[in-house]
């Protein structure tokens, strides 16, 4: 029992110092890194929209074989499927910037003048619209 507890009080130890590396925190992420993150979202998407297009292709090749050697009727031919979408070579586009981080939430100047007034819309307008 004496060589147990040595032997416990020792994994104990190892455990808590395992438990305090582990909570220790990651160092804040870069703008750099967050826009290689983007770019390759934007990359993997554009690829998913090409593979999908060059399966509607090979997929209107394959009906139209098959109508083309089964000597099908018009009335037997089904409704023709929407086109095949392209979608064009690989291009990244600018993500706006928050409405707090664009500054939009504070005017660019300081204000001289009350923002409304006093006259009805109708005033505004030039008169009452019957």
């Amino acid at each position: 029992m004496r060589i147990l507890l040595p032997a416990f009080g020792t994994a104990a130890v190892l455990l808590t110092l395992a438990a305090a590396t582990a909570q220790a925190k990651l160092p804040p992420v870069s703008d750099e890194t967050k826009a290689k993150a983007t770019e390759a979202a934007a990359r993997s998407a554009w690829s998913d929209k090409v593979g999908a297009y060059k399966l509607c292709l090979v997929t209107d090749k394959i009906v139209a074989r098959y109508h083309a050697t089964a000597g099908a009727t018009p009335a037997a031919t089904p409704p023709a499927a929407p086109g095949c979408a392209d979608p064009g070579p690989f291009v990244m586009t600018e993500t706006p910037k928050p409405l707090e981080a664009s500054g939009a939430h504070s005017p660019p100047a300081t204000a001289v003048g009350a923002p409304s007034s006093k006259a009805t819309e109708a005033e505004i307008k030039g008169g009452i619209k019957k």
